[in-house]
């Protein structure tokens, strides 16, 4: 049996693309925004959706800052897009150790965009049965491996997920 992955699914991962610190909104969303805005951008992966509860949990554990007269800067939603791909492979302690390490070695924009710019070029290679590309070796800090692990790991979950919903169901006996 071959696995065949719908058409319109990889017309979707083909197009998908996420959107670079600069052009998050930088007027401040109200929390019910951020999630329409985040839930966007996680429509085309099952079980991703982020709930204004969620949301406020991040904040109340310190994954994310408080907002600032319930609004939310382009800061705060970078974090809570990472966030909702991270959770799905990594414990919120975790996502918290590796927001800590990142901040020690890059600025808020450039993790994002690092980020943004990775996880498109894995889940590109994934879906289409490519090898991953690999980084250049003086990129290779360990904030910067660890960001690239997760990443794999959830495009591969990603993938999985879409493999398990395109099997043919099984014969009932």
């Amino acid at each position: 049996m071959e696995l065949q992955l719908n058409a319109g699914v990889l017309e979707t991962i083909e197009a998908y693309r996420l959107p670079r610190f600069a052009e998050i909104p930088t007027v401040g969303l109200y929390l019910n925004q951020v999630v329409k805005y985040i839930n966007g951008y996680t429509s085309p992966f099952a079980d991703m959706a982020l709930t204004e509860s969620m949301v406020s949990n991040y904040v109340k554990k310190g994954l994310v800052a408080n907002p600032v007269k319930k609004q939310y800067d382009a800061d705060q939603i970078a974090h809570v897009l990472f966030i909702a791909f991270a959770k799905t492979v990594l414990s919120m302690d975790n996502i918290r150790e590796l927001f800590t390490l990142r901040q020690q070695h890059h600025e808020s924009a450039q993790a994002y965009d690092f980020f943004c710019n990775e996880f498109e070029a894995v889940l590109q290679a994934v879906y289409a049965q490519k090898g991953i590309p690999h980084l250049p070796p003086d990129r290779e800090s360990d904030a910067t491996l660890l960001c690239r692990n997760v990443i794999v790991a959830v495009v591969h979950k990603l993938y999985l997920d879409h493999c398990f919903q395109a099997m043919p169901e099984p014969l009932a006996d």
